[in-house]
This record gives C-alpha cells, structure tokens and sequence, in this order.
C-alpha cells in the first residue's frame, strides 16, 4: 500500500492512497461526534450531518446531491461517537468537483429553518424505523447502560424531545466549537500524484480559515455491571453481554482484536457461531465485536434466539469465556487464529473506501498511518500469555453486564 501525507496552510491533512484505477474514492473526516453535544441536545451531531446536504451559500439541494450524481457518482455521510464523515466514490477526472462538494457542504451550509423543519420530520421516521429493529436498538440501550450519565452512552440519533427544540443556533454553536481545521483529515484514493492533489486541494480547501479550537472530552468513570431485562414487543429474545474495554491507544487493542476475531468474529468459523448455532442450533444470529474509543472502548456479545432457549445460549457463551480466561492459546491454534484474521483484514482492504475511511481515522486517532504491515507486526507480536491475560481482565464476570429485550 502506498501513501502520502498533505498538509494545508490551515492545519486541514490529506492522506492519499495511490490506486491505478478509474474509478476514486475520497472521505472527510472531522473529529466531532454525538459525544461532543451538550445535555439536551443529544442527536444534534447527527442532525447536522443531514442537513449539511440542504443548502449552501451556491447551491440548493437538488444541487448538492446531482453535483456528484450527474457524473455517476455516490455521495454519503454518517455520523458515529467521535466523528462526523461525509464520503463519495466517483470516476477519476471529478476529484475538484468532489474536493469543492466537501468544503462547500462542510464551510459553506446556511442550514435554513424550513429545510430544518423538514429534516426534524424525516429523522423522527428514522427513530421510529430504528425503534422497530430490537437487534439494532439494543445496543445503544446496552451502551447507554454501561456509560449511564456519560455523553457516550447516549444514541447517536437523540431523542425526539431534544430534536423538536433544535435551532439554527445550536447548529452553528457545535460547529463553532468543534469543526477544528487541525482535526479534519481528507482521505483519497485514486490514480493520482501528490502535486496534482496539493493543487486541487489548495484550490477548493486551502481558502478555509484555520481553526484551533480545542476539545475538551470527559473520560467515562467506571461503572459497576448491571443486569437489566426490558419487555418490549417482539417475538425473540435479544441479548447483549459485555463491558468496558481498552481505548484505541492501549497496548493490548491488536490482542482484544485477535481476541474478539476468534471468539464471535467474521466469518461462520468462530468459536460461538460453532458451539451456539452449528452444534446445539439456538440461535440464528451470535456474534462479538470490540469498539475501541479514544479514551475507553466496548466490548459485547450479542445474539438472537427464543425466549425458552435464551438462558442456555447464554450458559454456552459464558463457558466459551471461561476457557479462553482458564486455558492458554496452543502454538498451532494462536498462529491459525493470526492467519485468519490477517487475511480478513487484507481483504477488507480490497475495499478502498473503506480503506481511505480506515486511513483518515489513523492519521485522526494516532497522527500517523498505520500500514498493513503495521498492523499484521503487532497481530504477530501478540503471545497466548498476553490473550490469556486480555481475557481474564475484559472477560471478567465484574466487568460484565447484560441487558435482554424480552417478548411481553
């Protein structure tokens, strides 16, 4: 993989991914996210993301979304905790469109009440269209569990209360305070040289101000486990487990991957997709996945199945942590478990928008790229000694909570 790094006069980076290909693909990335908004106005980060996409000083928005689309181009964003992306795949020659799409969206929005008005309408069918699907929802009840009073525990889309009472001056406060220059990666992949994207990029992006306003976020504090049932409308059980792990710059993160990988990772071959659905056939959906944040990171469980076999799904899970926390990793076992997920990883990469995506968050999170040999170093570095020491700290029943959605 190869890479450059670009730096604009107003502290905005470019990472660009050579690719000899015709078809390029390019993200914005502001390290601003739910997180960062105020008690009471939870799902303004995400409102702003939808109507960046309204109007502009130069363009309404049936001109914002055929700028790209009139070339055969795709245009989208989202919002996650701790970022706000806007994204777009096109053909090669459409870089400066693209380039002056994204700082028009981004520095030149005039967010006008009427298309305010419209959007509130249109994310409260997103809430409900949300609220309909238990294996989504249930995890942002089971993080707003673990992070309980912490701006992180709350949903991403807010609530309808918060959303009613946004203003065209709450959007402009949070934008003020944390659309930082020094905080926005651009990311590109494409049959590019660097000269010709520093000179596109000087153009549509260098006449920005410089902004340094500083972050501040609050650490979560440590919370003792809960279990929680809720009865809700539906026909399964869903069930979360999990707790508090390490933060995007912990030591141990490349074994908590690992870790999580061989555990309830991609792929029909982890260890509870084989013992939970394959051998004993309780539940259509099991799988795990660790999120690591800029100061804390998550670690869950998750699996669907009915109400009757719920309990045993669960024993079934907690037996698997409890051998992976009494029994250190063999030599044959440790090196097939590194082999696959390094191939998955290499293959998610044949992805290169989600490539660039990935690329924009390092330079972001760590103020470098870490390369695919970067990453399969650390991968190989990591001992069954340190997986059984992971395991016996993130697995522990102290640190695990539950929530389950159980039919009324």
């Amino acid at each position: 993989m190869e890479y450059e790094l670009i730096n604009l006069p107003n502290g905005i980076r470019i990472v660009l991914h050579y690719a000899a290909s015709s078809v390029s693909h390019a993200c914005l990335l502001v390290n601003a996210g739910a997180r960062d908004e105020q008690e009471g106005q939870h799902g303004l980060a995400h409102f702003i993301e939808h109507l960046l996409f309204k109007q502009t000083e130069k363009r309404n928005t049936n001109q914002i979304l055929n700028r790209l689309e009139s070339v055969g181009g795709d245009l989208n964003a989202y919002t996650t905790k701790e970022y706000t992306c806007i994204h777009a795949s096109f053909l090669t020659p459409y870089l400066e469109r693209t380039l002056d799409l994204f700082q028009d969206l981004f520095f030149h929005s005039v967010f006008p009440e009427s298309e305010m008005d419209k959007e509130k309408g249109v994310i409260l069918d997103e809430m409900a269209s949300y609220l309909d699907s238990p294996e989504d929802s249930i995890m942002d009840d089971f993080e707003d569990q673990l992070f309980r009073g912490h701006a992180l525990g709350h949903n991403i889309l807010g609530t309808a209360e918060d959303l009613q009472r946004f203003t065209r001056n709450d959007v402009l406060r949070f934008i003020q305070k944390n659309y930082n220059t020094h905080e926005i990666i651009i990311g590109i992949s494409g049959h590019y040289t660097s000269k010709k994207v520093a000179a596109i990029a000087n153009r549509t992006l260098g006449g920005i101000p410089e902004s340094t306003k500083q972050q501040r976020r609050a650490a979560p504090p440590q919370r003792e486990s809960r279990h929680v049932a809720v009865k809700k409308p539906i026909n399964q059980t869903h069930y979360v487990m999990g707790g508090i792990a390490y933060d995007t710059h912990h030591e141990h993160k490349a074994g908590l991957l690992l870790l999580n990988n061989l555990l309830g990772g991609m792929g029909m071959s982890s260890k509870l997709n084989l013992v939970v659905r394959e051998k004993h056939g309780i539940a259509y959906t099991i799988e795990s996945n660790y999120t690591p944040l800029s100061d804390t990171g998550i670690f869950h469980i998750y699996f669907g199945t009915d109400e009757e076999k719920a309990d045993r799904a669960a024993r079934l899970v907690a037996r698997q942590l409890k051998r992976l926390r009494d029994q250190k990793m063999g030599v044959m076992q440790l090196f097939q478990a590194k082999k696959k997920f390094k191939g998955q990883i290499a293959l998610g990469e044949e992805n290169r928008l989600n490539l660039i995506i990935t690329l924009a968050k390092s330079l972001l999170d760590h103020n470098e790229i870490q390369t695919l040999a970067d990453v399969f170093a650390k991968i190989d570095a990591v001992t069954s000694d340190q997986l059984l020491a992971i395991a016996n700290e993130i697995f522990d029943e102290h640190n695990r909570s539950t929530l389950r959605f159980v039919p009324e």
